[in-house]
């Protein structure tokens, strides 16, 4: 079976998976998702994109497919591909699924949710900062007037979502970078770090370095007037000589900014903290105006801020960073650094717009909100600068996820590396008088409820299957990323193939297989018999999982949906990434899989498993046999092998099958153990008729 594996991967590097390869709509395809009054017209000679005709014949917009434009692969291994059409402004007009891989949207929560999710793009804009809310998580309060454009994720598909935003933005982006010069972004310049000018905070202010706002109250009344909220600041209409905002910002990437403001191990510090590509942004205030509201979430986008340059929105987060200020400097009631992207088109060499939106609201009873943009706009020397740099691209949107997932990554590390510590150590740490009893369902618990259930932690074959396409295919790994709690399981299972075998993974880490091991101890208590199969059937059955795995991967030089059927092999879809919220079928599918577990201990991990197949084979990276055993083991000792569930110890000679085996420790249990293991009863026994006899056993 292994050498049919390895065939089929050179089957498919050798016809370089030409099978695979999809081709473009034609015109009179194309023309069907056109709705009149718009026309479909010509193609353009350089870019995949096709021209969009009012009923005049002018030109109205473009329609594109994603996959030409940005083929990003999704976990399938392949990108998805979405038709989109945009007007000359940059305002999404429709957008289509044609194609797509998504597991979770093949035969998980099916189609439907990716549709609705895509719908929403429609009216909103490129020249809008549009993000993605986590599935469940509420809009801010002011989202209705704030500076951020929202678009609703999908429960149990973040990743998914992720990867569709990015394609269609980038795609789009780069249709607007050639085509609507108007409001796509140009290369950014670099500010100058070898020129620093010593100045004082009134020389910093009278410079082009430092802008200025300061909105009174009776600034504020105007902008309101003739609104309904004209009559909603009482201390506006009391004071209208009063101060509202007194506004600062500059650019702190400037040495002659940062160097004359801030002291030194701040400045030392934000260094550490931003990334190369981004440009940090000062803005100090003093005033009655609140820059952030009150649930503001540090490290977040700010919803009563935003930057615009040439129209272009630019995306900006809270850099969550502790300022120490020079002396000289005034004391303002709020600082705050934020930080920009370059690699989102932001060029700091060339002018650009601070836009601060001040709200108010009407009414008690289900109050109606109303806003109003103040612009300070900042125009940087360009002396300070040097451009321009070629443009970099947009930061990867896969980022996003680490940054979210932050705290739980830095759990998971604690769990795995408490688990490697009790693996390496676990002749002391984990097997003993009951120690393993209690320890080992603690962990398949944590591995259940906080890996399964709450971080969408299991790993899968689908996986693998678009690593496979990946490296004969797209040659883009980038799905992998937009996943960082699978990512992290994955890096930590290959390495611990070559230490200790596919067991750490299929005994340890597999929810589904945390859920069928509880399912069969409820089982045993429920008084539910045992089912034993004998060495030579466990033996058969063992291939079962090969089978499926060598037909999964011959799927791939077909047809990509047949695949996409074919790993529904695996109930972890349904048993832990959608907690049973599927089609009956699915459900039963699964269900059955755990009550035939209360029988023949972890059947589905042991005989139909794919991914378990392919741990299998890359368990062959163990280097030794770290499992101990004496020589009197299997000749005359049998019990271990007669008490492993696994069928993983070979009767006559008593040695592990590493293969089979999911890392229990019952037999190091046992091995330890001078009240159950026979050569140590023995030697006991030994000791007492003759105190000075030689220990024979060898450990």
């Amino acid at each position: 079976m292994p050498r049919l594996l390895g065939a089929l991967l050179l089957w498919g590097a050798f016809f370089g998976w030409s099978s695979a390869s999809a081709t473009s709509l034609t015109a009179d395809q194309l023309s069907r998702f056109v709705v009149p009054p718009l026309a479909l017209g010509t193609k353009d000679a350089q870019l995949p994109v096709w021209q969009l005709l009012n009923s005049g014949g002018a030109l109205a917009g473009y329609i594109f497919e994603s996959r030409e434009l940005a083929p990003i692969p999704g976990f399938s291994g392949t990108p998805m591909n979405l038709l989109v059409s945009i007007d000359t402004d940059g305002n999404f007009l429709d957008i289509k699924v044609l194609d797509q891989n998504e597991p979770v949207f093949v035969s998980g929560l099916g189609p439907r949710p990716f549709h609705e999710f895509v719908y929403q793009y429609r009216g909103k804009s490129l020249a809008d900062n549009i993000k993605v809310l986590p599935a469940g998580a509420s809009k801010p309060a002011d989202a209705a007037a704030g500076a951020n454009s929202y678009i609703d994720g999908v429960t149990k598909a973040t990743a998914s979502v992720r990867i569709a935003n990015e394609t269609i933005l980038a795609a789009a982006l780069s249709v607007a970078r050639e085509k609507l010069a108007h409001i796509a972004p140009k290369p950014a310049g670099h500010p100058r770090q070898d020129l620093f000018e010593p100045m004082s905070w009134a020389q910093l202010a009278d410079s082009s370095l430092m802008e200025h706002l300061r909105i009174g109250n009776r600034d504020l009344q105007q902008a309101f007037a003739a609104t309904p909220f004209a009559d909603d600041d009482s201390e506006a209409t009391r004071d209208p000589d009063g101060l509202y905002l007194d506004l600062w910002i500059a650019d702190l990437n400037l040495p002659s900014v940062a160097g004359n403001i801030l002291d030194p191990a701040a400045l030392a510090t934000l260094k550490r903290q931003l990334e190369p590509s981004e440009e940090p942004i000062l803005v100090l205030a003093n005033g009655r105006h609140r820059l952030v509201a009150e649930d503001f979430v540090r490290n977040s986008a700010p919803d009563r801020m935003s930057i615009r340059q040439q129209g272009f929105p630019i995306s900006l987060r809270d850099a969550d960073a502790e300022m120490a200020f020079l002396p000289g400097v005034p004391a303002f009631d709020q600082a705050m650094i934020l930080r920009v992207d370059t690699r989102f088109g932001f060029d700091p060499a060339s002018r650009w717009d601070f836009i601060i939106k001040v709200l108010r609201q009407h009414g008690s009873f289900r109050p109606t909100t109303g806003s109003r943009d103040f612009v300070l706009s900042y125009s940087p020397d360009p002396r300070y600068f040097i451009q321009p740099l070629p443009d970099t691209g947009q930061q990867p949107a896969w980022l996003a996820s680490w940054r979210d997932k932050a705290w739980d990554l830095l759990l998971l590390t604690l769990f795995l590396g408490l688990l490697s510590y009790l693996l390496f150590n676990h002749r002391r740490s984990v097997t003993g008088p009951q120690r393993l009893a209690t320890l080992r369902p603690l962990l398949l618990l944590i591995t259940l409820f906080f890996v399964g259930w709450w971080e969408q932690g299991q790993l899968s074959i689908v996986t693998l299957i678009g690593l496979v396409r990946a490296i004969f295919q797209t040659h883009n790994f980038a799905f992998l990323l937009y996943d960082p709690i699978s990512l992290l399981l994955w890096i930590f299972t290959l390495i611990t193939l070559a230490i200790w075998g596919r067991g750490t993974f299929c005994g340890w880490l597999c929810p589904f297989g945390a859920l069928q091991e509880f399912a069969h101890t409820l089982g045993q208590k429920l008084g539910i018999r045992e089912l034993r199969l004998s060495a030579a059937v466990t033996e058969k059955l063992g291939w079962i999982k090969f089978a499926i795995l060598a037909a999964l991967l011959g799927s791939l030089f077909f047809s990509a949906s047949l695949g996409d059927r074919l790993v529904e092999v695996e109930p972890f879809k349904t048993a832990i990434t959608l907690s049973f919220q599927r089609a009956w079928p699915y459900v039963l599918y699964a269900l059955a899989c755990i009550l035939v577990s209360m029988v023949v201990f972890k059947g589905y991990c042991r005989f139909l498993c794919p991914l378990g197949a392919a741990l299998v084979l890359g368990g062959r990276l163990r280097r030794w046999d770290w499992l101990v055993r004496r020589r009197e083991c299997g000749t005359p000792c049998k019990l271990c092998a007669v008490t492993c569930r696994y069928e993983a110890i070979e009767r006559h000679s008593g040695a592990i099958r590493y293969d089979d085996c999911f890392q229990c420790l019952e037999c190091v249990e046992i091995h330890d153990d001078a009240t159950r293991c026979v050569p140590l009863v023995q030697q006991n026994r030994q000791r007492v008729r003759s105190p000075n006899a030689d220990e024979t056993s060898i450990t």
